[in-house]
């Protein structure tokens, strides 16, 4: 054996074992998400998209400010932020639309409500929704200009006009200046407690 392989870190069996347990749970509940998209199974965060799902309080919050906005027979788009679409599609009438444009290809079992999105390519979303929602709640996946640049073109696309944007309170002047949005006061919270303070920002008034 070389002594460049015994700088090599290794795994003790016990935790190797724990590893592997981890890893098969996390498939487990990916398969019950997948086999059984409406029960209350839920995936995991996955950081490499920069995911960090919102807390129970934040998902209802934001829902009943969407419904108050539009009401329940509203068009409402969510970008980049699935951790709302159960509950906002429970509480929408029949008449109600919830469409989720996502980059993560899980969530392509919600069928005809998911619509696969790349910040990168803000344009990349059927022609036929230009100005076609109520609403449309964004979450950037990054804290840049560049992704938020981005996105912001998405979300003028899509609204007819009401938009609520959540992100980190550093991005505040990029989303006064692309989006003319002001901010609210819901904060953000998300099951991972994160460094970064977070706020809702929007064109219209919000009061909790």
């Amino acid at each position: 054996m070389s002594d460049g392989e015994d700088d090599v870190p290794q795994l003790s069996a016990s935790t190797f074992q724990a590893l592997q347990e981890f890893y098969k749970e996390q498939e487990e509940r990916e398969t019950r998400f997948l086999s059984t998209p409406d029960e209350n199974t839920t995936l995991d965060e996955n950081w490499q998209l920069s995911q960090f799902w919102y807390d129970d309080k934040t998902t209802e919050n934001l829902v009943n400010v969407a419904l108050r906005e539009v009401g329940p027979d509203g068009k409402i788009a969510l970008v980049s932020c699935p951790t709302l679409y159960k509950k906002m599609k429970e509480r929408v009438s029949d008449k109600g639309e919830v469409t989720l444009y996502e980059y993560d290809q899980r969530f392509s079992v919600y069928g005809n409500d998911f619509v696969p999105y790349d910040y990168k390519s803000p344009l990349g979303v059927p022609r036929e929704k230009a100005s076609y929602y109520d609403l449309v709640i964004a979450d950037p996946p990054f804290l840049s200009e560049e992704c938020l640049t981005k996105v912001a073109v998405t979300l003028k696309f899509l609204t007819k006009d009401k938009i609520i944007l959540c992100t980190g309170a550093v991005m505040e002047q990029f989303v006064e200046r692309l989006l003319d949005l002001k901010k609210t006061p819901l904060k953000p919270q998300h099951r991972n407690n994160l460094g970064n303070e977070f706020y809702c920002y929007s064109n219209f008034k919000i009061e909790c």
